[in-house]
């Protein structure tokens, strides 16, 4: 290599460590090559979400003709296995296989489930169509088929993110955690952006053939995705048999956690921000066309407009937090952002702005990002020793759970106030305000958590660096340097 190229070269290598939010997250015991490719399960996650909520919803209606009721009933399934993340969080934390692993049973366990669920997906679907020979089968057979197919895929997709969550704080460094956040997500959002539009290609001379190509394609490509993104990543453990401690049971652990360091109101932050954040997913594109009058092609680079806050959003958490910042502060402040973001976007038809409504966009997707961000790196640092899956999938299912409550109150509030009003943005309004108001109770209930926390007897302290204590038996005081326990 010349002179010169060694030169473009070390200035490429800067640009990206400058750059890429998460391109300094490497540690020499975690270079950024296996953080890359450890990612990749959330890249399967991405794709799966994009193809249910957003190929699946429109083909299933427009397409196929199902009717919009039962779409809308077939896709919120995956969400009863959202409260089940804590469950299976809890039993990666303890965990024992024969080849010495803890995470990656569960993660395998996840992608089986998914590829199993997207395998027989199409034919459900073609099958609640009754579409060709399935047009003779009774109808229940149809919807009981589909039913199947979306809680395999729920249960998969969830087990993956929460275990994979889990596994991802095991390698990371305490302080590259930040970063190592940022990467999952924002390959999160890359595999949503990039799915969404290879299925769009895909499927744009849409027949029933086609469908089943593309969804198994998709139950396939889990398949690998996941194995890659598992392959080599956790240690294994000595598999001797020597006495190991009961580990306690799922209700006790789950006591125990909640009753430490003011969890209830941290989920419960975690909940109403989620919340505030998502109530506007699927009114964002419809208001833009209905009210303020964009083409379809416009309404759709909204989506691109959000995403891409969002990756801003992720960026910036990541670089301050990996400065120590307080990411429950950082969460509010993208609660705080949210705010103006969505007065914005109630403005912009009043004031016919459409670069208003595109700013309002934009900053709404950065909130979140600095929103989900800050809840999610504060969930890995105040996770009690032995507790992260536990913790990490008490957040994904408060999340989790959250977001999808918000998308169907939204809609359900949209078409309620429109029904009482002549004017088409009434709904619309009513829904942004609503998530101004959980944005300011977001911030109201978050206020005692930004206050240091009161040292009481077998109180869990915030998991930061320093010297923490609680009461041992006959009220001794027991020190220990490093995360509190």
């Amino acid at each position: 290599m010349n002179r010169v190229s060694r030169f473009m070269m070390r200035q490429w290598i800067g640009m990206g460590t400058r750059f890429l939010p998460f391109a300094d997250a490497a540690t020499p015991d975690l270079p950024l090559s296996r953080l890359l490719r450890l990612s990749l399960f959330q890249v399967a996650v991405g794709m799966a979400l994009t193809l249910l909520i957003g190929t699946l919803n429109r083909v299933m209606i427009v397409e196929l003709h199902v009717p919009a009721s039962l779409v809308g009933a077939m896709i919120a399934l995956p969400l009863l296995f959202a409260p089940f993340r804590a469950v299976i969080g809890h039993k990666s934390d303890h965990h024992r296989s024969q080849l010495g692993w803890r995470r990656v049973p569960f993660i395998y366990r996840g992608a089986m489930l998914q590829f199993g669920g997207l395998a027989i997906l199409p034919f459900a679907l073609l099958v609640l169509a009754r579409l060709g020979d399935s047009a003779s089968a009774p109808a229940w057979v149809g919807q009981a088929a589909a039913a199947l197919a979306f809680l395999l895929v729920g249960a998969g997709l969830h087990t993956i993110q929460t275990v994979g969550l889990a596994l991802a704080t095991d390698l990371a460094a305490p302080e590259s955690r930040p970063k190592v956040v940022g990467l999952m997500y924002v390959m999160l959002l890359v595999g949503m952006i990039a799915s969404a539009l290879l299925f769009g290609a895909m499927l744009a001379d849409f027949t029933p053939g086609r469908l089943v190509q593309v969804v198994q394609a998709c139950a396939l490509l889990t398949v690998v995705l996941v194995g890659t993104a598992a392959w080599k990543q956790e240690p294994r453990r000595s598999t001797a048999r020597v006495p190991q401690p009961v580990p306690p049971d799922f209700r006790t652990a789950f006591a125990s956690f909640l009753a430490g360091d003011r969890a209830r109101t941290f989920l419960l932050v975690t909940g109403i921000g989620t919340m505030a954040f998502t109530m506007e997913d699927v009114l964002l594109e419809p208001y833009g066309g209905q009210v303020l009058g964009l083409a379809v092609g416009e309404t759709t680079r909204l989506t691109a407009t959000l995403a891409l806050g969002g990756i801003a959003g992720f960026g910036a958490a990541s670089r301050v937090l990996a400065r120590g910042y307080d990411p429950l502060r950082l969460a509010c402040i993208g609660a705080v952002l949210g705010i103006p973001a969505f007065a914005a976007v109630i403005l912009a038809q009043p004031l016919a702005s459409v670069a208003l409504f595109a700013a309002g966009t934009a900053a709404i997707g950065a909130g979140a990002g600095l929103f989900g961000h800050g809840t999610l790196t504060a969930t890995m640092n105040r996770a009690p020793p032995g507790q992260v899956g536990l913790a990490l999938g008490a957040w994904g299912a408060s999340q989790a759970t959250a977001a999808g409550l918000g998308v169907a109150l939204g809609g359900i509030i949209r078409d309620l106030v429109a029904s009482f009003s002549s004017h088409p943005a009434s709904g619309y309004h009513a829904v942004y305000g609503l998530e101004i108001v959980l944005l300011l109770v977001t911030l109201a209930s978050a206020a005692p958590l930004l206050s240091p926390a009161p040292h009481s007897a077998g109180s869990t302290v915030a998991g930061t660096a320093g010297r923490h204590q609680r009461k041992g038996p006959g009220g001794a005081a027991i020190v220990q340097e490093g995360r509190a326990i």
